[in-house]
């Protein structure tokens, strides 16, 4: 297949675009620099979709950056990098002369709950600005008409090497200095960058996925104590030592610290049904790959 990946020079991109060429599928990617393998934005938006069987969109700012302040300019940063790259796709796949088989888009996010589990089936709801951001992005990917196949995956925490959550937190569990965030007890939903990249090709290549599917791994009730203890053994040192949640607070702002502090226990149930084999169902092999 010809697949147009937008945001694909990212850390999920990446291990997609590899997976892709890996399987025989030809890759172009929308970016904000032309080069080779690319188009960019802007001529997405003058000269329309070029000719491709699939599209995906993985572009966005990330939110957890700690190096940048929860204010209104960065908030609206991650809201338009997200909502216009999709309703630029959107836009583009429903004026095309000839419809893309399917089109893909990743999002995240369920309520924080210390209790309850959901799966694909869970209500988004709109009860903070990152619910609020996931209604507008899933509602402005939505293509009339039945022409193209659509799929949503709803996306975890992503472990892999040189990039995605681990990148932040390796110094200082390899001094010693790791531990759980906050009390530990929220659930930790993650999935290895193999795995996300695995279910999004699935989606692609397999004509029956369609609708939301959880990007995460089975191991549904690892808690955020449990992944700290995880990744000190992979490593071969201690992590008792948590992250106070007045820190993460501090560093974060109290709304995105809750994404943090309270997490959610998410099952891929239709991502399982649908037919995805994960490569990495259990945490102890995803770090040890992760950080060999």
């Amino acid at each position: 297949m010809r697949v147009l990946v937008g945001g694909g020079t990212g850390f999920i991109g990446t291990a997609l675009t590899q997976l892709l060429k890996a399987r025989g599928h030809e890759v172009t990617l929308v970016s904000r620099k032309p080069g080779a393998g690319r188009i960019t934005w802007d001529e997405l938006a003058t000269s329309g979709l070029p000719r491709c069987d699939a599209a995906v969109n993985l572009a966005g700012e990330n939110i957890l950056n700690p190096l940048r302040r929860w204010n209104e300019a960065f908030q609206k940063e991650v809201l338009s990098s997200r909502l216009e790259t999709t309703q630029m796709l959107a836009r583009a796949i429903a004026k095309a002369p000839q419809s893309p088989q399917v089109w893909v888009l990743v999002t995240a996010y369920y309520q924080p709950s210390l209790t309850a589990e959901y799966d694909e089936d869970s209500p988004g709801g709109d009860f903070d600005f990152f619910s609020n951001l996931v209604t507008k992005w899933e509602a402005a990917a939505r293509l009339p008409g039945d022409s193209t196949r659509q799929v949503v995956v709803r996306s975890g925490v992503v472990l892999g090497r040189g990039g995605g959550a681990i990148g932040h937190m390796l110094l200082p569990f390899r001094l010693g200095l790791g531990g759980p965030i906050g009390s530990g007890h929220q659930f930790f939903p993650w999935i290895h960058v193999r795995d996300l990249a695995g279910i999004l090709a699935h989606a692609l290549e397999a004509s029956h996925v369609q609708g939301v599917l959880n990007g995460v791994s089975p191991a549904s009730s690892t808690t955020n104590a449990e992944f700290a203890r995880a990744l000190g053994a992979a490593l071969g040192r201690p992590a008792l030592i948590p992250l106070p949640s007045t820190v993460v607070q501090a560093v974060f702002g109290r709304e995105r610290a809750v994404m943090l502090l309270e997490g959610q226990k998410v099952v891929p149930r239709r991502t399982l049904a649908a037919g995805y084999q994960y490569s990495f169902p259990e945490l102890a092999a995803a770090l040890k790959e992760v950080i060999a």
